[in-house]
């Protein structure tokens, strides 16, 4: 009872003390302010009509918005569904203000993983910094990934219930696995998730060659059988959210497009997800994973911050340029070399933790060692995309779902996760009095020369480098010759200035460690030094991307984009309509927020809208922009100023069409758009809605149709006319979910003009009334309730099971 009391105690302080730690680096939270992020800032711009409903339907969820891609369902921008408790114990751990409720939890898990391992807590504690400082982790909360970021902070912890289970603590690896996996999927970053699977299946191949050789091939398949129960478990807890998902990535650019034909006609490379180019777009460079161990190997990113410490500020002081001029350009200065179109920071881990990491290869015996090493092989091959091409391409073409996800760089994360705890293990050797002094001391040494001799190798070949940029034609182009040229030796400096910062860093470790063994210092002073260390290292990387100064004012984040004259011009007309902005084409929220758009920013966009922008709205075919109802275009004028002009050929909200155009193929669909006369015409693929038997309609000019009642999951038409007519409106087909009724009965409707919603109208005066009733999230909701309620009966079970076996234990003495 004591020794379960002293361990409450001991963890409860460790989290305390996470807690400070959070709030200690993202301390303007405590002044109310939020950090301003790129991302969040666009997705405000998405969400707006979504959340405008809400305020006004006290909480109602609408599942669609028509302020975005001319319209798409809210499955990926944060829509709530019944009976999601994931959500809510996710708030629940996530507590604190955000962005510091993140590192918190990049903590809270680490910590959990390493205890799980059986690593005393100072150095869980230890190893739970070093993770949660990890330059990437950090600045994807700078801009704003933080679905990524959540998805992230739970991985270390669902690792740990793996390794419990696999350590036969059946019971508890069971419910942390299951919890975790809740949490994971919750977080809703799939790719990250999936990443971390590959490792899981590293993990699992390197267990069960241990079981064989130890003759426990029942335990092993009795850990993987309940691993996979509590998987499932996991993942049935967030059905609703997984089945909404699912439907939208196949209606989006992730699904397999129907097109064989591309915008200029030639043939269309077939694939059953994104495209390699798409896919490998952010490929790491070979040489460039050494930014892991040296942060600006690589410049760091395409906007540094060097202050009025570079080369750049000095010349453009001495050709007369203001001091402040000067600064704001030095603060900004494209130092990134490598090949990726933008970085916004390298993924450092700290010189310390590679240092660990390679002490841990030779000190660290077992299981735990091999998975960690393969994982972080295998992220490292994988990162390097097009760089490492048979491997990527493999991967690509055979294994199932990798096409579904873009930058592969992003599987360094992987990395990021390994190192730190084979490093932390490396550590637990160290202490460890039952490992021969020499062997460490032979391994300290080792590991040391390797690591100096990787940083002496680099401080020689930095001759070889010419430190040019794929950019820098632009950069030219922008700036000249000569600035050019500085910046270059502003790259050349931050590369051997953080080599050599690096190489004190690990000189440092090495020689703590030395001392320790010598027994000139202790085991607490040790931990400290290198947990002081590894922060110091890591911190100070941090914060030259994400500081006090990426604050703001909650309102100016509430507001992230002020109204133009523009927009006050447009949003006079209270109509309902749409907004083409030809700034930002079909990527950017901007004019989501104040308007009803045709653009958005999401990385699945609905892939038949970027179809009509690919074969002709980038093409300036402006008869599109009508049938999609497009009554404003945003232009710069000379000046650089917005300006509104109106379109008066827009369709309007819903038309009576003289004829129906058949053809049998999506191909065939979208290349009918070329001449198509939207206002009496309409495409219809006949070998999707082979019902569609009658073609020609007669119209009357008296016929009228208006929309009375406007909702962004429900549209109220009035309809008047002589004849029986197809209607066509300017709101975007779904077949799952969007049902039509005329004066109250269920009618069929159907798909036109490759994007747009159709409906046969009957003679006479109707009310025609479109509602979004999504079947997926009733179906959904009902699956997450029952396996919600399971899951909470297995934690209670395992809570009195564990009472009842203490209680027993303390009756035995």
């Amino acid at each position: 009872m004591k020794s379960g009391l002293k361990a409450f105690y001991t963890h409860s302080f460790v989290l305390v003390f996470f807690v400070i730690i959070a709030l200690a680096y993202f301390s303007p939270v405590l002044q109310g302010k939020v950090i301003e992020q790129s991302d969040i800032r666009q997705y405000t711009g998405m969400a707006k009509e979504q959340n405008d409903f809400r305020k006004k339907n006290d909480g109602q969820e609408p599942y669609w918005t028509n302020s975005a891609f001319g319209g798409m369902p809210t499955y990926q921008l944060g829509a709530y569904y019944p009976h999601d408790y994931v959500k809510k114990l996710d708030r629940l751990i996530r507590f604190l203000p955000r962005p510091a409720d993140y590192l918190f939890i990049y903590f809270l898990g680490f910590y959990i993983l390493l205890c799980c391992l059986k690593v005393d807590y100072r150095l869980a504690a230890m190893g739970a910094l070093a993770f949660g400082f990890s330059t990437y982790l950090i600045i994807i909360l700078g801009v704003g990934h933080n679905a990524k970021a959540h998805a992230l902070a739970y991985i270390p912890m669902l690792l740990g219930g793996i390794v419990l289970t696999f350590r036969g603590k059946y019971l508890w690896g069971f419910v942390l696995t299951a919890f975790a996996m809740a949490l994971e999927v919750g977080a809703n970053h799939y790719q990250m998730t999936y990443y971390f699977m590959l490792l899981v299946l590293i993990l699992g191949v390197v267990y069960l060659i241990y079981a064989i050789r130890k003759h426990t091939l029942r335990n092993f398949f009795i850990s993987v059988g309940l691993l996979i129960l509590a998987v499932v478990l996991g993942i049935a807890a967030n059905t609703t959210s997984l089945m909404a998902t699912k439907e939208y990535a196949d209606w989006s650019t992730r699904g397999k497009s129907e097109l064989t034909i591309n915008p200029d006609g030639s043939e269309k490379t077939k694939t059953q997800g994104l495209t390699n180019e798409y896919i490998t777009q952010y490929s790491y460079g070979i040489v460039e994973s050494l930014n892991l161990f040296v942060p600006r190997l690589f410049g760091g990113s395409n906007a540094e911050d060097l202050g009025g410490n570079s080369k750049t500020y000095d010349f453009l002081i001495d050709q007369g340029i203001s001091r402040s001029q000067a600064l704001d350009f030095s603060k900004n200065l494209p130092l990134y070399w490598g090949d990726q179109p933008i970085v916004a920071g390298p993924a450092y881990i700290g010189a310390i933790i590679l240092f660990l990491f390679l002490l841990g290869l030779l000190l660290v015996k077992g299981k735990a060692k091999w998975w960690l090493l393969g994982g972080v092989i295998m992220a490292l091959l994988l990162s390097w995309g097009k760089n490492f091409g048979p491997l990527t391409d493999f991967m690509i073409d055979y294994f199932p779902l990798y096409n579904k996800f873009r930058a592969v760089s992003s599987i360094q994360v992987i990395v990021e996760l390994c190192a730190p705890v084979l490093g932390v293990l490396a550590v637990k050797e160290l202490l460890d009095h039952n490992v021969d002094k020499k062997e460490k001391l032979r391994a300290l040494k080792i590991s040391f020369f390797i690591m100096l001799g990787i940083g002496v190798a680099l401080f020689l070949m930095k001759g070889a480098f010419n430190f040019v940029g794929a950019s820098d034609e632009t950069l030219q182009r922008y700036y000249g010759d000569e600035i050019l040229s500085l910046i270059r030796l502003d790259r050349e400096a931050v590369y051997t200035n953080d080599l050599l910062r690096s190489i004190i860093f690990v000189v440092l470790a090495a020689l703590f460690i030395w001392l320790y063994l010598k027994e000139k210092i202790k085991t607490n002073l040790l931990v400290l030094v290198l947990a002081l260390l590894i922060v110091v290292d890591l911190v100070g990387v941090d914060l030259r991307y994400v500081n006090k100064d990426d604050f703001v004012s909650k309102r100016k984040m509430a507001e992230p984009f002020p109204e133009t004259m523009a927009d006050k011009q447009i949003s006079q007309d209270k109509g309902i309509y749409r907004v083409y902005n030809t700034q930002e084409g079909i990527n950017g929220a901007r004019t989501s927020y104040y308007h009803k758009s045709i653009g958005g920013y999401h990385a699945a966009k609905p892939a038949r809208l970027q179809d009509l922008f690919d074969f002709y709205i980038y093409k300036g075919k402006i008869e599109i922009l009508d049938m999609l109802n497009v009554k404003y275009v945003i232009q710069q004028n000379e000046e650089g100023n917005s300006v509104p002009t109106m379109n008066p050929n827009a369709n309007g909200n819903a038309w009576f069409v003289d004829k129906l155009i058949a053809v049998n193929s999506a191909n065939e669909e979208i290349t009918a758009l070329e001449h198509l006369d939207s206002k009496h015409e309409a495409v219809v693929n006949t070998s999707e809605f082979s019902n569609i038997n009658r073609f020609d309609y007669q119209t009357d000019s008296l016929a009228t149709v208006v929309l009375t009642d406007y909702e962004p999951n429900q549209l109220i038409y009035r309809s008047s006319n002589p004849n029986a007519g197809v209607l066509v409106f300017s709101e975007m087909y779904y077949k799952n979910g969007w049902n039509a009724y005329i004066d109250g009965e269920l009618k069929d409707h159907f798909r036109v003009d490759y994007v747009l919603r159709a409906l046969k109208v009957p003679e006479g005066e109707h009310e025609i009334v479109f509602k979004f009733e999504p079947e997926i999230v009733k179906t959904g909701s009902a699956i997450t309730l029952a396996s919600s309620i399971l899951l909470g009966l297995i934690v209670i079970g395992g809570i009195v099971y564990s009472a009842r076996g203490s209680s027993k234990k303390e009756g035995d003495q």
